[in-house]
């Protein structure tokens, strides 16, 4: 991204978009595709992982295991039907907001894209207030400093943030990197670092109601905390012009190794940490309201663990803090440039001070709404993950070839089963 962004390259991360790519080289892995797969999983993994060990260990062992065994499936299909309907425009460079209005009307478009970007806003008011605590957090209780004014604090973190998204393509993929990579080696270090605190679950036969309704409320927790649909619209603009006819099998085959590698470092600490904690200790954590990782530096009295939370929740917190503005940036500017017939230029600087005020404000504010807004933009981005890609299937020429497969009506009933869950949950 730049400042001074055309209709092509406001909300994308291009590189090298006018090479023609041969068959060869798009079987061959490069480093886009590295860049691409290290965006989405940083997108993927927010500070709700330092969550996740809690809200499905609390279950017990046999939710954890079917859960462990939909995880990819859930994840891959979802994101892939996401993306296969962003490619099914006829125009090259159309973004999501283009999309929905080209197959569903101007009204209809314009309804579905506004309540993308208010699936997107929340979590970026959420993160900014999130970043804010965990830096003040670790300068007051591991570094023994002062507390910061909140205001000044705050604004330089969010100003921070939001200028790598300005600072262009390289220094953003440079920013994931530098984020992504240490995320995956603590992941994995605390993963291994547990193993010998393991125990042996209590493997009971549940009941099957209990059971039924356990995994129905856990779809939701699943679902979002693998979800990096704010970043799927950008993420195939980028492969459509960089790979062209190609596109489509790149963009799955990138897809697929994110999900991979999601399921493998992130169930890996999931697995780990309700391993090393029994459902009892869970139940108590989450009565607490604390992470994982704080509960267990308590549990074992272990300091190094407790150093290591709030690294973990900077770095995942900023990682997929990039990775929605990404889509919220993208669909603001789409709305914008359709409802006011404004230049690209001109919606992409007024949303970028907008959405820096907003953010900045609810981080000084420290509001305690953050889990009704979670609640709000859960079902939205359900219906756009999930269900609005599967109606397309069955409404849109390009896409009926997928009518027949297996995976369109998995994501589908997913898609249900996560609205209905978190509808009974608010």
């Amino acid at each position: 991204m730049s400042n001074s962004p055309d209709a092509t390259t406001a909300v994308s991360i291009t590189t090298n978009t006018h090479e023609t790519t041969s068959a060869t080289q798009v079987n061959k892995w490069n480093k886009h595709d590295t860049h691409w797969v290290l965006s989405l999983f940083g997108t993927a993994v927010g500070a709700g992982i330092l969550f996740l060990p809690i809200n499905i260990g609390i279950g017990g062992f046999w939710p954890l295991l079917i859960m462990v065994l939909l995880a990819f499936p859930m994840t891959f299909l979802a994101h892939r039907g996401l993306a296969r309907f962003v490619l099914s425009s006829k125009r090259d460079n159309a973004d999501f907001t283009d999309v929905v209005e080209e197959h569903f009307g101007k009204t209809a478009g314009r309804l579905i894209s506004l309540l993308y970007f208010f699936s997107i806003f929340p979590i970026l008011l959420i993160y900014g207030v999130g970043l804010t605590n965990t830096v003040d957090s670790f300068l007051v209780n591991q570094l023994a400093l002062d507390t910061p004014p909140r205001v000044v604090l705050s604004g330089i973190l969010v100003a921070f943030m939001i200028g790598l998204m300005l600072g262009g393509d390289k220094l953003l993929m440079r920013a994931f990197a530098a984020l992504v990579y240490p995320l995956v080696a603590i992941l994995f270090f605390l993963s291994v670092y547990l193993i010998p605190h393991w125990q042996v679950p209590t493997i009971s036969t549940p009941e099957m109601p209990e059971l039924v309704s356990t995994l129905w409320l856990l779809v939701p927790i699943v679902v979002f905390s693998f979800s990096h649909a704010a970043a799927i619209s950008s993420f195939v603009n980028v492969q459509r012009r960089h790979y062209r006819t190609h596109a489509h099998s790149k963009t799955e085959q990138i897809l697929k190794c994110t999900s991979v590698i999601l399921i493998v470092f992130v169930l890996l600490f999931v697995i780990s940490c309700v391993l090393a904690l029994t459902p009892e200790q869970m139940a108590s954590a989450k009565q607490a309201n604390v992470s994982v990782l704080s509960y267990l530096a308590n549990v074992y009295q272990n300091p190094f663990i407790a150093l290591l939370g709030p690294l973990v929740a900077f770095i995942a917190i900023t990682s997929s803090f990039l990775g929605h503005f990404l889509g919220a940036r993208e669909s603001f500017n789409g709305l914008v440039t359709k409802q006011f017939s404004l230049s690209i230029t001109k919606a992409d600087k007024l949303g970028i001070i907008l959405m820096f005020i907003a953010i900045w404000l609810c981080a000084v504010i420290n509001p305690s709404i953050l889990d009704m807004m979670g609640a709000i933009s859960g079902p939205i981005i359900a219906m756009i993950l999930f269900i609005m890609p599967t109606v397309a299937v069955f409404k849109i020429p390009a896409l009926s070839q997928y009518k027949t497969q297996i995976g369109t009506y998995f994501v589908l009933i997913v898609g249900l089963l996560s609205v209905s869950a978190l509808l009974y949950n608010m």
